[in-house]
């Protein structure tokens, strides 16, 4: 599946949230929400990838797992499509700056923030 289809079926199906909130809340989110949202999926994320490592217990880890993995690229597409980041665009430049890092050895060098 290419890239810009998993970005359509994220709009798709995050149409329904939006359309649920408005009704719940009376408004769609903040943009600033989504990166909360994200935020918390990571956090699940990691709890899960404790869980498969052995160091908590949960029932179902592989399946629950998947289900996360999925759940943070979506958030994640979500933040891009908030804050107008071509997600692709920025994917690729970044995977280039980090093979230059690589060639030179300087991968471990802080450049973030």
């Amino acid at each position: 599946m290419s890239f810009k289809k998993i970005i359509d079926r994220t709009k798709e199906v995050w149409q329904y949230y939006i359309e649920s909130d408005k009704r719940r809340l009376g408004k769609e989110w903040h943009r600033g929400e989504y990166a909360k949202a994200l935020s918390a999926d990571v956090g699940a994320l990691v709890k899960l990838t404790m869980a498969k490592d052995g160091l908590r217990e949960v029932e179902n880890v592989d399946q629950k797992l998947k289900h996360e993995i999925g759940d943070v690229l979506s958030a994640l597409i979500m933040v891009a499509i908030k804050y107008d980041v071509d997600i692709e665009k920025a994917f690729f430049e970044t995977m280039d700056e980090l093979e230059e890092r690589g060639k030179k050895q300087e991968l471990a060098k802080s450049h973030s923030l």
